[in-house]
């Protein structure tokens, strides 16, 4: 089911976005349940294909294209 991000949503991701950062995560999925994170997942965050079909988008593109401008980042002299 499509839903839009609230602001509660936004909140968590802004609280949070500076630690997972700091620890290198960059692509990682949040479960929130009502206004409440359940649950952080860093090694198996799902959602792309969801996005996918239910904004007829192909994001796979965008994802690797980011993992590897930090692989350049971390790599480049």
């Amino acid at each position: 089911m499509k839903t839009e991000v609230t602001e509660r949503d936004r909140e968590i991701c802004v609280a949070l976005a500076p630690l997972l950062r700091a620890d290198g995560l960059y692509f990682v999925g949040l479960d929130v349940i009502g206004s409440y994170l359940t649950e952080v997942n860093v090694t198996s965050p799902t959602g792309i294909q969801e996005v996918n079909a239910l904004n007829h988008v192909c994001l796979e593109r965008n994802v690797i294209d980011f993992v590897e401008q930090q692989v350049e980042k971390r790599v480049a002299p």
